[in-house]
């Protein structure tokens, strides 16, 4: 699988995990050239606090268009250390 953005290839790995029809990447196939921490959080009754990354390429940004879990619950455990992406980052 591949994440793409402003024709950047973000992140690629064969290991991706899917949950609610999101691809969940390792963090070590992921550019963190890209990732710029973000104060963005939201909640997930069973998954816990995301963290979010605005992703940053060739002087353009796309706001909190990646997020992880750095704390996940108990059942979504399997997906720390994973970043997902949406807001127009092609995942294929």
């Amino acid at each position: 699988m591949k994440a793409i953005w402003n024709n950047t290839v973000i992140a690629q790995s064969d290991e991706t995990i899917v949950v609610e029809g999101n691809h969940y990447f390792p963090l070590s196939s992921v550019q963190e050239d890209y990732l710029q921490a973000s104060d963005k959080t939201t909640y997930c009754f069973w998954k816990g606090t995301a963290n979010y990354y605005t992703l940053d390429v060739d002087g353009e940004q796309n706001k909190d268009a990646a997020w992880y879990y750095c704390e996940p619950k108990s059942r979504a455990k399997n997906i720390k250390g994973y970043v997902a992406f949406w807001r127009g980052v092609e995942v294929s």
